[in-house]
This record gives structure tokens, C-alpha cells and sequence, in this order.
């Protein structure tokens, strides 16, 4: 049974949350939330002077991150929950932060179907190839934009 679930979330995919949270509860499981951002760039002027640099935008997406994370946080009422914020590659931030956090099962959604998902290269297939513990992948049909 996994005692150590690593979960990583964008904005929209949190679905897997109450499947997780069951799953926690039963085995008496840590789960990790983490959420993953592209690296930023130097923002400048069109004269070239710096308006803000790498590290103050990682430090404000981090703890906005954070708050973010923290707000999830409550839909587990009854689990321990750590969270963790990394920036750079997704899949490889995911597989480094499960190492690091010693985790047992990476869980996290997907709105493809599992054999669309071979095919196409999804990210969630890439990352079950990648990863050193198993990863469960719940399918969770796209959410429509309001017209």
C-alpha cells in the first residue's frame, strides 16, 4: 500500500483530489501536493532596462503557488499534506520532486484516453515511462469554455 502519494497539480486538474484522499486515509498515506511552473524570463523594458529579475518572479510565484496549494489543501481534511513548488520541465520536475519526497505513487489527471495517450505522446504517458514508482492516472473529461 503506498504511504507516500505524490500529486501534481495545474490550475484545472484537481479532480483526482477525493480518489487520493480516500486512498490516503485508508493506508494511513503522506500525500505531497506540488505544483510545477515554466521557469520565467528577465522582464525589460523596450529599452532594455530590467524591470524584474528571475529570482524576485520565482519568489512571487512560489508563495502564490503556495497559497494556491494551500487552498487545495483543505479538500483533504483527515490527511497529512505537504506541498512543494518547482520550476522548469513538468515531467521532470515531477519525477525529481518524487525521488526527493520518496514517494511510493505519483497519482494525477488527464483529459486523454489511455490508448490517445500513447499515441499522441501525452505528458501523463511520458511521465508513467519515466517514472521509478507507478503512476495512476484518472481521465478526466475537458472542461468547456463558456461561449
Amino acid at each position: 500500500m503506498a504511504k507516500r502519494i505524490l500529486v501534481p497539480l495545474d490550475r484545472d486538474d484537481d479532480a483526482i483530489l477525493p480518489l487520493v484522499g480516500d486512498l490516503a486515509r485508508s493506508s494511513g498515506a503522506t500525500i505531497r501536493l506540488l505544483r510545477v511552473l515554466p521557469i520565467p524570463e528577465v522582464k525589460v523594458t523596450v529599452h532594455g532596462r530590467v524591470i524584474t529579475y528571475v529570482d524576485q518572479q520565482i519568489s512571487q510565484y512560489q508563495a502564490q503557488g503556495l497559497v494556491w496549494l494551500d487552498g487545495v489543501k483543505a479538500q483533504l481534511d483527515g490527511v497529512p499534506v505537504e506541498t512543494a513548488v518547482r520550476f522548469g520541465d513538468r515531467a521532470e520536475e515531477i519525477i525529481l520532486e518524487a525521488d526527493a519526497f520518496n514517494a511510493d505513487l505519483i497519482a494525477l489527471s488527464s483529459d486523454r484516453l489511455p490508448l490517445a495517450e500513447v499515441l499522441a505522446g501525452d505528458r501523463a504517458a511520458r511521465l508513467a515511462r519515466r517514472a521509478r514508482v507507478p503512476v495512476v492516472t484518472l481521465r478526466v473529461p475537458r472542461r468547456r469554455k463558456a461561449a
